[in-house]
């Protein structure tokens, strides 16, 4: 069952490309799904790298994190993988779990059924559980916006 996630994490491209493995896996392992989500980059305080806009359809990243990452010097899958973890989190926020100490345990059964424990992106959860701490959104004064586009697009209908 993994080995499919696995190939389609390393080859995706793009942020759409990794949300529909987010949205994929989700759906596998726990059964649940949601269409419509939007991503929205935006420069955040520092230690905030995404947070879901209660409420709303919206994944906020932090701009500033995501050019940092991309321009780092680890490899393709990890920072497929970092990227796969965070929204991963957010997803399962949008999809109503709030507890934190829920979305970790969320987050790692689903990594873990779907790509395994000995997958960078499970590490990753388990490292930052220690150092996360929830952000609220309505505490972030949401500055510059700019909303990805083809991010969610599995409802989209095509005429042809």
């Amino acid at each position: 069952m993994g080995e499919d996630f696995k190939a389609m994490l390393e080859k995706a491209e793009s942020l759409g490309d990794l949300f529909k493995v987010v949205k994929k896996a989700v759906e596998r392992v726990l059964g649940v799904r949601r269409a419509g989500v939007e991503l929205i980059l935006v420069n955040l305080p520092g230690e905030v790298e995404a947070v879901h806009e209660m409420g709303s359809n919206a994944i906020i990243m932090n701009k500033r994190y995501l050019r940092t990452l991309l321009g780092s010097s680890r490899s393709k899958l990890e920072v497929n993988s970092r990227l796969f973890s965070l929204l991963l989190r957010e997803y399962l926020r949008s999809l109503g779990v709030l507890d934190e100490e829920e979305v970790r345990m969320l987050s790692l059964r689903v990594i873990r059924e779907a790509l395994g424990e000995d997958h960078p992106a499970y590490r990753m959860v388990v490292e930052e559980a220690s150092e996360h701490r929830a952000i609220v959104s309505h505490d972030l004064e949401l500055g510059d916006t700019e909303t990805v586009k083809d991010f969610d697009t599995d409802n989209t209908q095509y005429i042809g």
